[in-house]
């Protein structure tokens, strides 16, 4: 099969932070190890030694960059209404309920495709090759936090509340400080010594810090469509704690972490949760790695390379799924 995956927005592979490009570089490998024929349209400046990369060149249309050749193309940034080659598009954020959306649209969590009136996803799946072999036991004296902390959904006030009251410190992986609006939050984060930032972080150093920390905290306080935070933390051995919002209820198990919408209950459970490393990465390795990931995105490519849809009908935003609970 000849495939051409785009990411016309990235430069591939991903150098620093780029979690749908690693997905991307971790499916087009796969793929290429079953034996299957990789074309990768990114960014210029992007490479590669398994696939055959072409540049975006955004004077041109997206359908004048597909060779003819193409079996199946797998968008991520562009819908397939441009194109006359069989498709399937990956929906990796949460759509508002006036953008359109693509009868070959696939979420990335049973969760995201609900709230869309979809049953079609795929969670997210990394080459684990690609991270650093974390030690799992060692011992494990903090928590962290791993998102683009200015992001207000992502809720770092909240995880360090969390964090402080659970009687650990935070190390912080996606900021390197408070801005000057988060003064009226209250000094007693901003200055606290138990919260450490380290910025945006590589591999080798999430890894670094991750195989020390105990657990992540993630209460976001939006419908998280996967969380690649949740499944690397868990690769590093750490447990995860955070809100029952999106995709998290069905990625925290009991045995891996705990979720909920209140913060005292995630609290007690951070005290009292037995943790154990080996089982969190195990985890992780099992069930969020991309030959699973690109297995089931192959049944997808022969559905629609047989003519059929991945939809019955276009998904559309269902309003009273979207409700976000409220985090207390």
């Amino acid at each position: 099969m000849k495939i051409l995956i785009e990411d016309k927005t990235a430069v591939l592979p991903a150098k620093k932070y780029g979690g749908t490009e690693r997905v991307i570089w971790g499916l087009a490998k796969e793929l290429v190890k079953l034996g299957h024929e990789v074309y990768l349209l990114a960014k210029e400046g992007s490479h590669s030694d398994f696939a055959t990369v072409i540049h975006y060149d955004e004077t041109k249309d997206l359908k004048s960059h597909i060779p003819d050749n193409i079996d199946v193309v797998h968008l991520f940034h562009s819908l397939g209404k441009a194109i006359d080659k069989p498709y399937i598009f990956t929906m990796g954020g949460n759509p508002s309920p006036e953008q359109a959306l693509d009868i070959n649209m696939v979420f990335v969590s049973k969760n995201h495709a609900q709230r869309y009136g979809s049953k079609a996803f795929v969670h997210n799946g990394l080459d684990w090759d690609d991270y650093p072999d974390p030690i799992l036991d060692n011992k494990r004296n903090y928590l962290h936090f791993l998102a683009k902390a200015s992001w207000k959904v992502k809720n770092l006030f909240g995880t360090a509340k969390i964090a402080l009251k659970s009687g650990n410190k935070l190390h912080v992986m996606g900021g390197k400080r408070w801005t000057y609006r988060n003064f009226k939050r209250g000094l007693k984060y901003i200055l606290n010594k138990n919260i450490i930032f380290h910025g945006m972080v590589e591999n080798d150093k999430k890894m670094e810090i991750a195989q020390y920390s105990k657990a992540l905290v993630f209460p976001v306080v939006w419908h998280e469509p996967f969380g690649l935070a949740i499944t690397e933390s868990m690769y590093a051995g750490c447990a995860v704690f955070g809100t029952k919002n999106g995709s998290l209820a069905e990625l925290i198990t009991p045995e891996v972490g705990f979720a909920s919408n209140n913060s005292n209950e995630i609290i007690k459970a951070i005290r009292e949760f037995d943790y154990n490393p080996k089982r969190c990465h195990e985890h992780a390795v099992k069930y969020y790695n991309s030959k699973v990931m690109t297995e089931s995105y192959l049944e997808l490519y022969e559905k629609v390379i047989s003519g059929k849809t991945i939809n019955p009908q276009v998904p559309k935003y269902i309003e009273e799924a979207n409700v976000v609970p409220k985090f207390t």
